[in-house]
């Protein structure tokens, strides 16, 4: 033991753990060990986690050390971020940081679709009829089959939907239709064992499976009480398992944020690392009873947490020699374009890194019109590991992969004489910028409001959600004067104006912020401009070093990151490098990500590639803010589209932030119904987050971001939350939108909706 402790060391502020230490079995023992050899036992995670009882859950957390049995000669962690006490594997969580290249894996079956990165990346939904009725939920099956899905989950809640289930395969199958089916399983291992007869895949929550639904009870074990924990789950899974394996069906580890069980939260809290831990405790069982048809996924309704949890996933299956399948989703996202840009937010960030093999959207929508939006995801994620865009590798060192940490750029700070406020042309929660053309400014009244100013007597105010710049590529004639004074009316207001230097050289705007190339810095053009002038520097992200020196020559207000489409570049990618070279220079430029769609777009199509290009990146953070530019879709598109963006990505919070699930056969009641009826009543609450939940089968965790729930109880009845806590039972559904809106009331949400202009 000695000598295995003396093997251990720390190279570069990283711990090195021989993967030989499988014998380490408690938390002492390792703390000790780690302390013999660097004076610190900070960061650590044990491979069986058994803390003593006495031990607190901070202590808990600093205090063991990670060790695999498998993988690598070296296990190699280091914090997740400086002093962070998350230790994480130091091997990257995709197979490269300079393109996308899709995540190898092993090939599942499910029924007789193969998935894997061999394969294309599988589209799924889930229908929302009751599994009971079999004619209803045949026929909806078979209207997600034509429209293209490859795999289709249904809700097997118990005894009699399990019985109802063969009767859905066999009329499939007399109907020509071979689609697999998936059974979703929470509290219900006698019922996974029943189904698994008939259907093709089994999903399982590993947060409800064994463990009871969680009380949010803080606990404490030792080793044998934590061990008997164990024992109880493979007492409930392995007959499962060995059914799935004789029967060849696969099984879906799907961990929901929300539904986490006591026991875990205990020992990781409501975190991405209690996600993987929870499903690792199942994968292991599967694994040791020789099943490897299974896969993963790491859901929640906020991207940020889903993104980061499914890298801990990948990085921890890499440094277990792991190669299974990921589900991707994003839970209860919603509907219409805001759910559309939730799920491209998460979904799309992990597809840009090669990860991901089958994906479903969640909408508060029919199923089959899930079925557009995930195929465009689908597709977007096959082209980028197909293409391989990238850019030249470099070293990256400040991203973090694991724990959200914002890159703020400096705001604009007013200077000495000027006489217009700059300090409005950003916001600190990120900026939203638009494009306008010059038609646009001979209906001043008309262009106020489609930048969502508020108007008194015609004259414009800055509002909560009002954009806060807009780019003019052409300026008006210096003769048009309703056009300038039209513009000088949003300059008053502390609302920026960017032109390029052409334009301010030939018809110059006063305060105009001038946007300039690097090779017009080079070339010293701007310098023809007065002097105190404001720039924005547009410039591509895969510059040569020696081209973004140029940077540092100058005094910007703004960087634009605009990288026109290109075969060979992808815009993530060349925007991450842009970012490592602005932080290992001490450049704290704010950034926004400039896209520009052609013409005709689709409305679906510009939302998924938005959410999945600037998404993958203010998800890092990485980014002040977004302009979309497309000339043909009108303003209050663009802008509500931008803003969207910036909600999903948690940054810049301006309307009502709704946690709806996308129905299923446990839904109570008419759920596409009642949440446009909330939507309608509730939509002018920026700040106020509500979830709206058919059922509460997977925890009140589920609605950990929601400042209030409305959640079906009982047919017919609803209960009404305050965070994770039910506060009222049992609501007759004809009055429970009203109780809803009272206990906003009631906690000094509520204002009233404004007047009409």
């Amino acid at each position: 033991m000695a000598g295995a402790a003396m093997a251990m060391a720390h190279v570069a502020g990283v711990a090195v753990v021989p993967t030989s230490f499988s014998g380490l079995k408690n938390m002492e023992f390792a703390a000790d060990c780690v302390k013999s050899v660097s004076g610190s036992s900070q960061g650590f995670r044990t491979g069986t986690r058994l803390p003593t009882k006495s031990a607190s859950r901070s202590q808990r957390a600093a205090g063991a050390v990670r060790v695999r049995s498998m993988g690598p000669e070296v296990a190699e962690l280091e914090p997740a971020s400086p002093g962070s006490p998350l230790l994480v594997p130091r091997q990257k969580y995709c197979e490269s940081v300079h393109k996308t290249v899709r995540r190898k894996t092993r090939t599942v079956m499910v029924g007789n679709v193969p998935l894997g990165s061999e394969h294309p990346i599988r589209v799924q939904t889930m229908t929302t009829t009751d599994t009971k009725d079999v004619a209803a939920t045949v026929d909806q099956v078979m209207r997600i089959a034509d429209q293209g899905a490859d795999i289709v989950r249904i809700t097997v809640q118990g005894k009699k939907e399990a019985d109802s289930c063969y009767n859905i395969k066999d009329t499939l199958v007399k109907k020509g239709y071979s689609i697999p089916l998936v059974a979703d399983i929470h509290f219900a291992p006698a019922v996974a064992m029943k189904v698994a007869e008939y259907f093709d895949k089994i999903r399982i929550n590993p947060g409800n499976f064994a463990d009871r639904r969680a009380q949010f009870e803080k606990l404490e074990y030792n080793e044998d009480e934590y061990q008997k924990e164990i024992e109880h789950i493979e007492k409930v899974f392995i007959p499962l398992v060995e059914k799935c394996k004789k029967y060849g069906r696969a099984i879906r580890i799907g961990t929901n944020h929300g539904s986490l069980s006591d026991r875990i939260m205990s020992y990781y809290g409501d975190s991405p690392r209690g996600m993987v831990e929870s499903a690792f405790e199942f994968a292991r069982i599967c694994r040791r009873l020789d099943f490897h048809n299974f896969v993963f996924s790491m859901k929640a309704s906020n991207p940020v947490v889903m993104v980061q949890a499914y890298r801990l996933l990948v990085s921890e299956m890499n440094l277990n020699g792991w190669d299974y399948p990921l589900h991707l989703g994003v839970t209860e996202a919603g509907e219409g374009e805001d759910g559309r840009m939730k799920s491209a937010i998460g979904i799309g960030a992990l597809l840009q890194d090669g990860l991901g093999d089958t994906i479903r959207v969640s909408l508060t929508e029919p199923p089959e019109l899930e079925i557009d939006p995930c195929t465009k995801l689908a597709n977007l994620g096959m082209r980028a590991s197909a293409q391989q865009r990238g850019v030249a590798e470099f070293e990256e060192k400040h991203r973090h992969y694991f724990e959200f940490h914002r890159r703020t750029g400096q705001l604009p700070v007013q200077k000495e004489g000027e006489e217009v406020d700059y300090r409005g042309v950003l916001h600190r929660d990120g900026s939203v910028l638009m494009s306008v053309s010059l038609d646009k400014l001979k209906n001043p009244e008309l262009l106020y409001r489609s930048l969502a100013t508020k108007l008194i007597l015609g004259m414009p105010y800055k509002d909560l959600a009002t954009v806060d710049s807009i780019l003019l590529r052409e300026l008006p004639p210096l003769d048009d004067k309703d056009a300038r004074l039209a513009i000088k009316r949003l300059t008053d207001i502390s609302m920026g104006v960017l032109t390029p230097l052409s334009e301010q050289l030939s018809k110059p705007l006063p305060h105009a912020i001038v946007v300039v190339n690097l090779e017009e810095i080079s070339s010293s053009a701007y310098k023809l401009l007065p002097a105190g002038t404001r720039l924005a520097v547009t410039l591509r992200g895969d510059e040569s070093e020696e081209q973004l020196d140029l940077l540092k020559s100058i005094d910007a207000t703004l960087l634009l990151v605009y990288l026109p489409e290109d075969k060979n570049v992808s815009r993530v990618h060349a925007s991450r490098r842009l970012f490592e070279y602005l932080q290992s220079n001490k450049l704290n430029f704010p950034v926004i990500h400039h896209l520009h769609f052609p013409a005709a777009i689709h409305r679906d199509d510009l939302v998924i590639k938005a959410g999945s290009e600037a998404g993958a990146l203010l998800v890092d953070g990485l980014g002040d803010g977004i302009l979309l530019e497309a000339g043909d879709q009108d303003l209050d598109f663009l802008r509500s589209t931008s803003f969207g963006l910036l909600q999903g990505c948690r940054m810049r919070n301006t309307k009502t932030e709704y946690v709806s699930c996308p129905s299923c056969g446990r839904t109570l009641f008419d759920l596409q119904e009642i949440s446009a009826d909330i939507r309608e009543k509730t939509s002018h609450l920026p700040g106020v987050s509500i979830a709206i939940m058919g059922c509460i089968v997977n925890g009140p965790g589920e609605m950990a971001d929601a400042d209030f729930g409305y959640v079906g109880g009982a047919p017919g009845k609803i209960d009404l939350y305050v965070g994770k806590d039910v506060v009222q039972r049992g609501i007759a559904m004809s009055t429970a939108t009203d109780a809803l809106i009272q206990l906003i009331k009631d906690h000094g949400r509520w204002v009233d909706p404004p007047a009409d202009e």
